[in-house]
């Protein structure tokens, strides 16, 4: 089914990390808009979870990775695998990967260690890199993506797409606090922001429940989402910690959520 172009409906694939789960899988945010279908990182789990979801893997026409650690591109081989074999027909339209600096030496690390068992005809794939030294953004037949560099890895950035009707999300990635961050996500619909691991367990490139919270409140992000959860989280006052930073309407990612505006 086409969504009307100005909709935007979000569903978290995985809202966990690379320690395995039965409840989160690893990090996957699907979004769909007018005639697009779009995989923001595909960790371990994401094909599984779109199915769950409705949707097969040849009806993806974007995939956007944040950065290439394994619980956030993990998947991307298999998928690409998948998409060539056994019938790589079934693919009617064509499938963009895009991602930060690097993203094409990545992947072409990738094509030397599975050399053509990933590699697509070019009529069905194309790559695009987005700059890391300051913010980015190109324009699609029927949604825009702007981005700008997130603080994490040299080629980490944070994705906002916004719909035809003007409807916007934005997907943080992994990222410690960033001004960058808090200008992409001004008067956004939904922020879905990382908070890997409680406040009193920061850690170094994370956020925590109230930093995101801060990051939200100063963007003035209309409605903000908790991801990528640690397993700590699970056994914590997530909600309690955000709210000592941010007020709005706030949600805690769960696999298979989905918001619709």
């Amino acid at each position: 089914m086409t969504r009307p172009s100005g909709d935007l409906r979000v569903v978290v694939l995985g809202s966990g990390t690379c320690v395995p789960s039965l409840r989160r899988s690893a990090c996957s945010v699907y979004m769909e808009t007018g005639d697009a279908r779009m995989l923001f990182d595909l960790g371990p789990g994401t094909m599984r979870r779109l199915l769950e979801n409705g949707t097969e893997i040849f009806e993806i026409t974007h995939i956007f990775l944040s950065h290439f650690h394994p619980d956030h591109s993990g998947e991307l081989v298999p998928f690409l695998f998948a998409t060539k074999y056994p019938d790589i027909s079934r693919r009617k339209t064509p499938l963009t990967l895009a991602g930060g600096r690097g993203t094409i030496a990545f992947l072409d690390g990738l094509f030397r260690v599975y050399g053509s068992w990933m590699d697509l005809p070019e009529a069905l794939f194309r790559v695009i890199e987005f700059d890391t030294a300051g913010p980015d953004g190109r324009v699609f037949e029927s949604f825009r993506v702007d981005t700008a560099p997130a603080a994490h890895n040299p080629e980490s950035i944070a994705f906002r797409v916004t719909s035809a009707g003007g409807r916007s999300a934005v997907y943080s990635g992994d990222t410690d606090y960033s001004e960058n961050l808090v200008r992409l996500s001004h008067l956004a619909d939904l922020l879905i922001c990382e908070a890997a691991l409680p406040d009193a367990m920061k850690v170094e490139k994370h956020l925590t429940p109230s930093l995101a919270g801060e990051i939200a409140r100063r963007a003035s992000a209309k409605r903000l989402m908790l991801t990528h959860f640690y397993p700590p989280c699970d056994a914590a006052d997530i909600r309690g910690q955000c709210r000592k930073t941010f007020s709005g309407p706030l949600l805690l990612a769960e696999d298979l959520m989905a918001v619709v505006w």
